[in-house]
């Protein structure tokens, strides 16, 4: 018998948060910037989405302004995604969202987290959807992606991204929110994707932790799989390809390995709500 499978989308649009985010929240500017972010390159790659029996719930501050509410509107109007307005979401007001959103019938549940300023490749949920084993709670990630800066685009390889999901039954679930996306291999068993990018990060001046990683690439590749995403890049030189591959690219990979040390070490010592601590001193500074 057929597993009866409901894929739902989960992304935090501008809940109020008490991490670093908070503050780059607060800053001028943030909310519309975010919103033409999220209507350039999130929105239209969930709408070309191969998979089916796909939901999106996006959460939203109450406290919205209500230009926003009047654009949720808008966009609920295509049919694309459940806005819900929380200050805060529990386990169980997931879980019971979910349940709304979905309806009854289901045998299993995945659930995969989507940055409000990010996108995915046409096929990245059919891709997930058709991994994992009926029954078993497994983290699945789709392990290469893409990140594009200005005008620059690079492939990268990153096993434990953002763009985290887990698949498990339908009944009492954790999600993929059930912990930091580096860490859901440490509750349960994790599923590696390689092959195509699944996923695109933009880097803009608001980031709060994204940054340029990976090897420049030619856009010409990617715009069938990431349709309308890419297509304003211009391809890369031989000249600009060959001095990111021997000059920029290692520089890049020294930065991350010494940030990837210090995280370590503050992690070790301060612990999860002491780095969180720590990050919003830094950010407010």
């Amino acid at each position: 018998m057929t597993s009866r499978i409901a894929h739902v989308l989960l992304t935090r649009f501008n809940l109020p948060s008490v991490s670093v985010e908070r503050i780059i929240r607060a800053r001028d500017g943030w909310l519309q910037e975010r919103v033409a972010l999220f209507e350039r390159y999130c929105l239209p790659s969930v709408r070309a989405q191969t998979a089916t029996g796909v939901h999106w719930i996006i959460y939203f501050d109450p406290e919205s302004p209500d230009w926003l509410k009047t654009r949720i509107e808008e966009h609920r109007a295509l049919g694309l995604y459940q806005p819900i307005f929380r200050a805060s979401v529990s386990r169980e007001e997931l879980r019971g969202d979910i349940r709304d959103v979905v309806g009854p019938g289901c045998d299993e549940l995945v659930t995969t987290n989507l940055d409000n300023d990010d996108g995915l490749a046409a096929d990245a949920l059919a891709r997930i959807q058709a991994s994992g084993r009926a029954g078993e709670r497994t983290a699945i990630y789709l392990t290469q992606g893409l990140v594009r800066q200005g005008r620059r685009l690079y492939r990268f390889r990153d096993p434990h991204n953002a763009f985290c999901s887990v698949r498990e039954p339908w009944d009492a679930p954790v999600t993929c929110w059930s912990d930091w996306h580096t860490m859901l291999g440490q509750s349960m068993p994790v599923i590696e994707l390689g092959g195509a990018p699944g996923w695109l990060q933009v880097i803009h001046g608001r980031n709060v932790s994204n940054r340029v990683r990976g090897t420049r690439t030619r856009p010409s590749c990617y715009r069938c799989r990431f349709p309308g995403l890419v297509d304003d890049l211009a391809e890369p030189t031989a000249r600009e390809r060959v001095f990111d591959l021997f000059l920029a690219l290692p520089i890049r990979a020294l930065r991350e390995a010494g940030r990837h040390a210090v995280k370590r070490a503050a992690l070790g010592v301060l612990g999860r709500e002491g780095l969180t601590r720590a990050k919003l001193i830094w950010a407010s500074r």
